[in-house]
């Protein structure tokens, strides 16, 4: 790892050493946190400890980007992660083995025509279809004041990364390669109202490693010809008292499964808001809430597809114990987490600014699965719970924030599996991060 990371340092200063000093201008940047969190009774069972979890990690980003000149820049970021504790990084001696290059690519511009190529952040659809880091291209195209038109590609898996024994056919392994495509144009009506239609396919011949959110009829499936398509449309409005958002997405297409033609036909839909307080003359904060739905499938034994599929890189982040929240190590038993399918939940919340420093959000939240699962004693339930969160934020000195945060989770059948020893899962933290 050591080599890697001397390798990446080398490569960065031959371009420094190579180019003019007035040519290349170094920006530099960063993020560090550090979590203490205690996760109890995760499982919704107090027989099993799995979801019992108590940890302290750090995590660190660094951020270096070589302007080459107006159109040009090398974009870089690197993560390096500890559990304490942890002999990858975290022991006593801490002599980190652990080096993550979350992106690398060249950006530059040609007229109207922007380019990114490399391993990049992809976004689309709030998160619902991808927001992640992945190896590919973007292409964005300005129209216009306000009219943009950006395309991207990136790939999900490739063919020739596998190990399928001595007797594979090399010819075939070009058929295991899963892509995305995206086309998603960006109309920008004024500086309040934004409108985003999205259209994704994904394609694989052979899809040896496609892997879906949790819940997912699908999960141990093995596939072939994968041919879906996704079409949204996403809206944001912004006005003097708050804004509002939507998002609605349908996927339509064919699968193979298990060497059965499959039809896709799944939805969602999701919209939320805010009320400022402020501009209402009352005190700083706002009133907020969001809903969304994403299908299940009523049917596992037909021949349609019904579950909005969460494909990987999907990442929606919601409640705190649910929805992953600030410390993303697990989610409750039976939730999606961050990636959603098979759920509805509606929230409703406050954030008030007693000081400037200081930020305090209440949040419920209750969620469902879409479609019934059968849990642990053969019955079918649906219900994920009511959760409770408290998130108290406070800036200790410029830059560096302190969050307080506390949840509880009123445990629905769903998430205990009408355990006799039932348990509501809980969680206390804090976590200290800056940015710069």
């Amino acid at each position: 790892m050591k080599k890697v990371l001397t390798l990446t340092l080398a490569v960065v200063a031959v371009i420094a050493w190579t180019l003019p000093a007035s040519a290349l201008e170094n920006e530099f940047g960063g993020y560090w946190r550090t979590r203490f969190f205690t996760q109890q009774q995760f499982s919704g069972d107090n027989r099993d400890e799995s979801g019992d979890k108590s940890q302290v990690d750090t995590r660190t980003r660094l951020y270096y980007t070589a302007k080459i000149n107006d159109n040009l820049k090398f974009v870089n970021k690197f993560e390096f992660d500890a559990v304490w504790g942890d002999d990858e990084l975290g022991d006593v001696g801490a002599d980190g083995k652990v080096f993550e290059i979350k992106n690398s690519y060249v950006d530059w511009t040609m007229g109207s025509l922007n380019a990114k190529v490399g391993i990049q952040g992809f976004l689309a659809n709030r998160g619902f279809s991808i927001d992640d880091d992945a190896s590919g291209a973007k292409l964005i195209y300005t129209v216009a004041d306000g009219i943009y038109l950006p395309f991207s590609w990136y790939r999900v898996d490739e063919g020739y990364d596998q190990d399928n024994g001595d007797d594979t056919d090399l010819s075939d392994l070009n058929d295991g390669d899963l892509d995305v495509l995206t086309l998603a144009p960006l109309f920008q009506l004024n500086k309040n109202i934004k409108i985003n239609p999205t259209y994704m396919y994904m394609h694989s011949d052979d899809a040896w490693e496609l892997e879906f959110g949790n819940g997912t009829q699908l999960e141990d499936a093995e596939f072939s010809d994968v041919d879906v398509h996704t079409l949204a449309l996403n809206m944001d409005a912004s006005f003097t008292m708050g804004s509002i958002w939507f998002t609605g997405a349908f996927q339509t297409g064919e699968m193979e499964v298990d060497g059965n033609d499959q039809d896709v036909e799944a939805y969602l839909v999701a919209l939320g808001g805010e009320m400022d307080m402020e501009a209402m003359n009352l005190m700083a904060g706002d009133v907020h809430g969001q809903f969304f739905y994403a299908s299940g499938d009523d049917d596992a034994d037909d021949d349609d597809i019904e579950q909005w599929l969460s494909w990987p890189g999907a990442s929606y982040y919601w409640s705190e114990i649910m929805g992953y929240g600030i410390f993303d190590f697990q989610a409750s038993n039976n939730s999606p987490a961050d990636g959603i399918s098979n759920i509805w939940a509606v929230n409703l919340g406050a954030t008030v600014k007693p000081m400037d420093k200081l930020k305090v959000a209440f949040d419920v939240w209750y969620a469902n699965l879409a479609e019934d699962i059968i849990v642990a004693d053969g019955t079918k339930q649906d219900e994920l719970g009511t959760e409770l969160d408290l998130v108290i934020t406070y800036e200790v000195v410029q830059n560096l924030n302190l969050d307080l945060v506390g949840a509880y989770l009123f445990a629905g059948d769903a998430t205990t599996e009408n355990s006799p020893d039932d348990a509501n899962p809980y969680e206390i933290g804090a976590r200290l991060s800056l940015s710069f």
